[in-house]
């Protein structure tokens, strides 16, 4: 692989939405109808399968980059048919820089484990396709169609992923990550101030998706804590500390969304650089509308939470388990 598009040796995916000749790759999106959503007009179909898209986008979509699998062009009124296969296709355009290199942490024949860079999305979205993990594992491992993500982590958290290298395994591995009896994850944390913990305790507030009917500008986004929510535990121990930050170590005992961060944030000590739960709505619509300003940028401090998936014990498919660390990345250390 070429230096082209490296800092210090890691792969941000400049080019990676170009082939060998420097020419667009082209981007394939499969919609298959489900029987649940037969006889719905085609416009109304993609509107499901694909979020946050205007009218007018879906229309020039349909018009000009999608054909069902036959190769039949269909007009947007038309009714879908359960089992009918579409596929949309574009030229793939530049996209936002990612880190597109990682660590192995723990590798056999059926189980990998990598040190997913804090940074990278998972799968594909409006502005990611090829700089996402996804299409990292693919092209990094080529020769392993059935290799399989086990579980996923935020674009902006670093640290252990499993992914199973057969389809027995997957099933397995993915059972005993939703089962948090039989799997250990542990993150490491930096926070805002010093938490006044001398060992370790248990943060328990229940916790809900926020709705319109909130106090906040971002309704479904947020996670709130509320005595009516979720059953939610976190235990939690300071590990270092220095004059401004404490280094906080995380182990899920249940596993909502967001669960360390709100757990955290509601105890008075929000992780540095969360956008979401540090600042205030303000600060986070500003980001999402602004970009990260060199205002905001003060304000987070990091570019990204300072969260890490530092340590994983996971059941192995053919008995015991497999326990992998992954070491607190660069930007972490250097704050501490």
């Amino acid at each position: 692989m070429s230096d082209e598009g490296r800092v210090d040796g890691v792969d941000y995916g400049e080019g990676s939405h170009l082939d060998e000749d420097g020419k667009p790759r082209i981007v394939e999106r499969h919609l298959i109808v489900s029987p649940e959503l037969a006889g719905l007009r085609l416009d109304h179909f993609v509107k499901t399968q694909i979020e946050r898209l205007s009218r007018t986008k879906i229309q020039t979509i349909i018009a000009t980059q999608l054909r069902r699998s036959d190769g039949h062009v269909m007009k947007a009124s038309s009714s879908v048919v359960a089992g009918d296969h579409y596929i949309i296709r574009r030229e793939a355009k530049p996209e936002p820089l990612a880190p597109r290199t990682f660590g192995v942490v723990h590798e056999d024949a059926r189980l990998l484990i990598i040190d997913k860079p804090a940074g990278l999305p998972v799968h594909a979205s409006a502005k990611f396709y090829f700089n996402t993990l996804a299409r990292v594992i693919a092209e990094r491992y080529p020769d392993e169609p059935e290799l399989q993500m086990c579980h996923r982590l935020d674009r902006e958290t670093s640290g252990c992923m499993v992914f199973a290298r057969d389809r027995e395994a997957a099933a397995f591995v993915k059972s005993a990550i939703s089962d948090k009896r039989r799997t250990t994850k542990q993150y490491l944390a930096i926070v805002l101030g010093q938490p006044p913990w001398d060992e370790e305790l248990t943060l328990s507030t229940p916790l809900r998706i926020s709705t319109a009917a909130d106090d906040t500008r971002v309704p479904t986004v947020k996670v709130l804590p509320d005595p009516a929510g979720l059953p939610s535990a976190t235990r939690v121990i300071v590990e270092q500390r220095t004059a401004r930050y404490a280094l906080i170590r995380c182990t899920l005992e249940t596993g909502r969304q967001h669960q360390i961060r709100v757990h955290l944030a509601h105890a008075g000590f929000p992780i540095v650089g969360d956008k979401l739960y540090a600042h205030g709505d303000d600060a986070f619509v500003e980001y999402c509308d602004e970009g990260l300003t060199t205002e905001l940028a003060a304000l987070f401090v990091l570019p990204r939470h300072a969260l890490h998936a530092a340590r994983l014990t996971v059941p192995h498919p053919d008995g015991g388990s497999v326990t992998a660390e992954a070491p607190l990345p660069a930007d972490m250390a250097a704050l501490l």
